[in-house]
């Protein structure tokens, strides 16, 4: 009777393995791989000068400066659709388009000389040596780490924020 056990054990182990087995084969292992390419003959190539930007009638489009208004203004200026800004609403994340690039700007409250502190990620151009920034009446101030203003945006709507930088880029910040 304990034979019979064995045996009858043995059949039931020997059956689930057989379960566990592929019973079919590989789809992919037929499969031959490509032969390899052959060299193809390169046309030459020619040197030459390019024609100065704008000559030959090619012309191309001005890259889109958002809100044409703020761009234009004079730095200092504030313009009569600005809302007002409070420091408190400015603290946080937010995202910059700044001369058709995006990056990032993050504004704290912690003092950082004349201004608070804030920084960029990502960003190019001036906005890359971002350290503080300051409201100055309804005018945010963006300033590099020595104290210099290199941009400047006004509240355009709600949670968005137009200007330019130094260099006469367009700015805009948005949550």
């Amino acid at each position: 009777m304990m034979q019979l056990k064995y045996v009858v054990t043995g059949l039931v182990v020997a059956v689930a393995l057989a379960g566990c087995q592929r019973t079919s084969n590989n789809p992919y292992s037929n499969l031959q791989s490509p032969p390899p390419l052959q060299a193809q003959p390169v046309p030459s190539v020619q040197s030459g000068q390019l024609p100065p930007p704008g000559a030959g009638g090619q012309q191309f489009p001005n890259a889109p400066m958002g809100n044409q208004n703020m761009a234009s203004l004079d730095p200092g200026a504030t313009p009569a659709n600005a809302m007002d800004v409070t420091k408190e609403s400015m603290v946080g994340n937010w995202r910059v388009s700044n001369g058709g690039a995006s990056c990032d700007m993050f504004l704290t409250l912690t003092n950082l000389g004349s201004g608070s502190r804030g920084g960029t990620r990502g960003c190019a151009g001036e906005l890359t040596a971002m350290g503080s920034w300051e409201v100055s009446g309804k005018m945010v101030q963006f300033k590099n780490r020595n104290g210099d203003v290199i941009g400047r945006v006004y509240k355009s709507a709600d949670n968005r924020y137009d200007g330019t930088t130094n260099s006469g880029q367009p700015v805009s910040l948005s949550r």
